[in-house]
């Protein structure tokens, strides 16, 4: 059991938290850990439907990740509310994660990995990349975002930060025994995912299959896999 444990994961849109680490998140929170989702942008660009409009869309997929996120019993959502595709590497946002660091001062962060060569979504990238930042060494010197002191949050340093949808993943966890929770949970994103209420079975079954030919691991064919990166404490 890992007592008063706390991890974030950032993500790009609603719904990216529970696609790299609904699993993860599940079982950890199952050994006690405190587990904050922080959402980026309101995800108001994600649809094909033409009838959908930006402002519906952004309520629609708050709602959406509410409800996985209850599924999983995570403690605290973040959104920020920036628009879908257009998250910069900027210091108002680099010091809203810094500051979300300094107040919750996790063990681990997760986040996407801003790595991913010739596919990756810019915000994916853009928020990655800025996570990271914010881990090291933006939330760990006292001289960064100084205005941080006045309410209260000191310095915090990060000890692993967990890289989701990774080319280059070095751990692995076997989510077979929550996979039907992960998939409850992502059931949960209609606008991304579809109803799936009526063919339930058949829909696990092409998930499980498509997880077990994405595996890196013969032998963990349903898992979530991650590049891990250790910092000096």
């Amino acid at each position: 059991m890992e007592e008063n444990k706390v991890a974030i994961i950032v993500g790009a849109h609603p719904d990216d938290p529970d696609v790299g680490a609904a699993g993860t998140t599940f079982k950890w929170i199952k050994d006690g850990w405190r587990m904050i989702y922080v959402i980026c942008t309101n995800g108001d660009k994600g649809s094909s439907d033409p009838d959908m409009t930006s402002e519906r869309l952004a309520e629609i997929r708050r709602r959406e990740q509410t409800e996985a996120a209850n599924c999983l019993g995570v403690s605290d959502i973040v959104f920020l509310g920036y628009p879908d595709g257009w998250l910069e590497d900027s210091p108002v946002f680099r010091g809203q994660l810094v500051r979300l660091i300094r107040m919750y001062r996790p063990e681990i962060v997760f986040t996407h990995d801003p790595y991913r060569k010739y596919m990756s979504h810019h915000d994916h990238r853009i928020c990655g990349q800025v996570t990271l930042d914010a881990v090291f060494p933006y939330s760990r010197d006292q001289l960064f975002y100084p205005e941080h002191k006045a309410e209260g949050l000191l310095p915090h340093k990060v000890a692993e930060v967990y890289l989701f949808g990774s080319e280059d993943p070095d751990v692995f966890v076997d989510i077979s025994d929550v996979f039907l929770t992960k998939m409850k949970c992502m059931s949960c994103h209609k606008t991304q995912f579809g109803d799936h209420s009526a063919d339930w079975e058949t829909w696990i079954e092409e998930r499980k299959k498509q997880m077990k030919a994405m595996s890196r691991r013969a032998d963990m064919p349903l898992s979530e896999a991650f590049h891990r990166i250790k910092h000096r404490r």
